[in-house]
């Protein structure tokens, strides 16, 4: 087995929050399971007419999940409340050129209620806290927008 490390050793300010550990097999026409049970999925080619789920969506879905998590946290240091119907509706592109394929993203954020210079804070602060937006950084087409 090969192991990349792509990150220097931690260090003593890093503390390891949760690892995930997910088995698949059979790639995009196969099946995913974590070693908790908790997520047990079929997975499918995207716009195969397959039952299952596909890595876009799931990343779509973690993505979205996440930067929501994030928002709250800078809401929390700001002392406002989030609105109960946030919601942040991610849309994940595949694409292929010559090259290879590519991923692109949209995250259209939803905060009712808010006074928009707020929302945007928090749009803001939650891209600057969410580990997905940061994994992304750089690497990923980004368009953020409070809607």
């Amino acid at each position: 087995m090969t192991q990349l490390e792509t990150k220097p050793a931690a260090t003593q300010a890093e503390k390891l929050l949760y690892t995930a550990k997910v088995h698949t097999t059979g790639g995009r026409d196969g099946a995913a399971r974590s070693s908790d049970g908790h997520l047990d999925v079929k997975l499918s080619t995207p716009g195969a007419h397959a039952s299952g789920t596909n890595p876009e969506q799931l990343f779509a879905a973690g993505w979205s999940a996440c930067f929501i998590s994030a928002m709250a946290l800078a809401a929390a240091k700001m002392k406002v409340a989030l609105p109960a119907d946030r919601a942040v509706d991610a849309e994940v592109d595949l694409v292929t050129e010559d090259s290879g394929f590519f991923l692109r993203a949209r995250l259209n954020v939803s905060l009712p209620g808010l006074e928009r210079e707020v929302a945007q804070a928090l749009v803001d602060a939650g891209d600057q806290t969410c580990p997905y937006s940061n994994a992304t950084r750089g690497n990923v087409d980004v368009v953020i927008t409070l809607i």
